[in-house]
């Protein structure tokens, strides 16, 4: 079976497939492709400009661990460069089990590309750097696939590029997780997959595919499993709209798809094991936590709150889940609006809203929630069980990034529309023996009307103006104590020990101790940290285990005070130390710096001043 988007019948809106001219690609950019990339890449420049302000010192402040992490993972590519270890896993964090990146949302395809410029720049700079640059690449990527593959107008293309690009879900995803919003590799996959019946090219879109698909695997499984989701509704709705042409091609497609399939196995055979086999990989997360995770009717016609008609507010009602259908009641109009008048003339329409249908359920959570208030009713996540495989670590509300998509395919297919109202009809062509459109060349027979296409650019500008994208909210941060800058540290840590940060880093816990790591770009190995592996029974959980010395430090921190404590409290501590292969405990600045000296004398003795920081040397004590 196969979609392929070259197909005039796709994309014949409101002219009929005779009247699709045959031209060869473009080779060189044209002016309109150049101002659309240039668009882009000022509208990336805007979202992280609350970074740039001081991007040494500022951090996401709606997800600042999530941030924190991400510089993290620049710095874990750079050391791997730099000193030629397996970049599949690391005992830099979490020592001395380690952490599997594989496991976790590591980035690799692009940290590892980007470790010299992290090596130059610093994690800080290359993160604002990467976020903004992954933004407007995915926008145009979008782009080139909508102007080369389904509509003429390039301003249609550019709306609909800059939708994909920077819809509200992705940019609130932004706010401290770029691997959401790195999917400029996707729109390639969907073009390749459309392509695959193409007689005489099974081998080379094959292959192509296979690349492709192997590099979006180090960059954002998660992303691509949703891909390939809508890449089936959209073959299947395909073959059930055309079956003629699906059985014409289907021998192609099914031996194109498995020469993609076969080398993307190949090519990641081995890190796919190790993320499911190898040291500190676990079964499922949390018992299925995130599937209660369902999109809030009410969110599909509320503005989200990083747009210019948003209101932070809101969250308070609606709740703070992830902002993937937060588009706005004026584009849920149009898009109800475009779908009723294009569904009839436009097979890529009935396509769109199939995706649109299927994706919007199913993003619903077990329970359908209206306006913060979860109602008695059963979503579709209510059947699906906890521990399936490959589902068990989805979020429902994340399906409905294709939804959003697909809206954005159709904002393009809507402006492209318009833009053909004016011209002069042509004869429509007999419709094809498995039913294609002939309603199409009708329409454009009929008379134009010249207040078409002023009124049609209107409605899509009133529906996508108001998503128009603002600085993303950032919070400054602590610097790390000139003590770790500097490399005062150098002389108490030697090779196989540990820095033991106060506070341990968690995922509640030690937002600036975990960026000691992540900006000296990983000089120590520290215990703790902000990961997902697992726990006694082999299930995923955020962070390291708790031992009874971290916990008597968070627990000392949320109260601020320190408890009374036993010999049982000082050997446990001693014993943790050991576990940790500690060499140094480490107090820099932090507003709870008194109480947590005074917890750590108490359990191992008065400290050093060296520097900026409150030191305490255990190599004596540990051995």
């Amino acid at each position: 079976m196969a979609v392929p988007v070259v197909d005039p019948s796709l994309n014949s809106v409101s002219e009929p497939v005779a009247a699709e001219p045959t031209r060869r690609p473009r080779r060189r950019p044209s002016r309109a492709d150049v101002l659309a990339i240039g668009a882009y890449v000022l509208l990336g420049v805007l979202v992280c400009l609350n970074y740039w302000a001081d991007v040494h010192n500022r951090v996401s402040s709606h997800l600042p661990t999530d941030h924190s992490w991400f510089e993290w993972l620049f710095s874990h590519g750079a050391y791997s460069v730099r000193h030629l270890e397996n970049p599949l896993f690391t005992e830099r964090q979490n020592a001395p089990d380690g952490v599997n990146m594989m496991a976790n949302t590591s980035l690799l395809g692009v940290t590892l590309p980007l470790a010299p410029l992290t090596m130059l720049l610093g994690p800080q700079v290359m993160y604002a750097l990467y976020l903004g640059g992954a933004l407007a690449a995915t926008a145009g990527t979008s782009y080139w696939m909508l102007s080369r593959h389904l509509v003429r107008s390039r301003a249609a293309a550019f709306v609909g590029g800059a939708f994909l690009g920077f819809a509200p879900g992705i940019v609130h995803h932004a706010n401290g997780q770029p691997n959401f919003v790195s999917n400029f590799l996707l729109p390639l996959i969907v073009v390749r997959v459309l392509r695959l019946g193409e007689p005489g090219r099974w081998r080379r879109n094959g292959i192509v595919l296979g690349l492709l698909v192997a590099y979006q695997i180090f960059i954002n499984e998660e992303m691509l499993l949703l891909t390939a989701l809508a890449c089936l509704v959209v073959v299947l709705a395909y073959a059930i709209m055309r079956p003629g042409r699906t059985r014409a091609v289907a021998g192609t497609f099914a031996a194109a798809l498995g020469v993609g399939g076969g080398l993307a196995l190949l090519l990641t055979a081995y890190p796919i094991w190790f993320q499911f086999n190898g040291p500190q990989s676990y079964r499922g997360l949390q018992g299925g936590v995130f599937h209660s995770w369902g999109e809030d009717l009410a969110a599909f016609v509320t503005f989200a709150r990083d747009t210019v008609a948003g209101d932070e507010a809101v969250e308070k009602t609606i709740g703070l889940t992830e902002q993937n259908t937060w588009f706005g009641w004026p584009l849920v109009l149009l898009s109800v609006v475009a779908l009723a008048l294009l569904v009839r003339r436009s097979l890529a329409a009935r396509i769109l809203a199939v995706l649109v249908v299927v994706f919007t359920v199913a993003s619903i959570g077990p329970k359908v929630r209206i306006n913060g208030v979860e109602t008695e009713t059963d979503g579709p996540w209510a059947y699906v069980s906890d521990d399936l495989p490959l589902v068990e670590m989805m979020m429902p509300t994340r399906l409905a990034l294709v939804a959003a998509a697909a809206l954005g395919v159709l904002l393009a297919l809507a402006w492209d529309t318009v833009a053909r109202s004016g011209r002069p009809p042509v004869p429509a062509p007999r419709a094809g023996a498995d039913g294609d459109d002939s309603a199409a060349g009708a329409d454009a027979a009929g008379p134009r009307r010249r207040w078409l296409r002023p009124v049609g650019y209107a409605a899509v500008a009133l529906a996508v103006l108001p998503l128009f994208p603002r600085p993303l909210p950032a919070q400054p941060v602590e610097p790390p104590p000139h003590f770790i800058t500097a490399g005062g540290w150098r002389p108490y840590v030697p090779d196989g020990r540990t820095l033991v940060p106060v506070p341990i880093p968690s995922n509640v816990h030690g937002l600036p101790t975990l960026r000691w790591s992540a900006l000296t770009q990983h000089a120590f190995p520290i215990p703790g940290g902000y990961f997902i592996g697992p726990n006694e029974r082999g299930e995923g959980v955020f962070g390291a285990p708790n031992r009874p010395t971290s916990t008597l430090i968070y627990s000392t921190m949320d109260s601020n005070a320190v408890p009374a404590l036993t010999e049982e409290n000082r050997r446990q501590a001693v014993e943790d130390l050991r576990f940790w292969r500690a060499s140094v405990v480490v107090l820099g600045a932090h507003p709870r710096e008194a109480v947590l000296r005074e917890l750590m004398t108490a359990l191992i003795g008065p400290p050093q001043r060296v520097d900026d920081v409150w030191l305490w040397d255990v190599r004596p004590i540990v051995g």
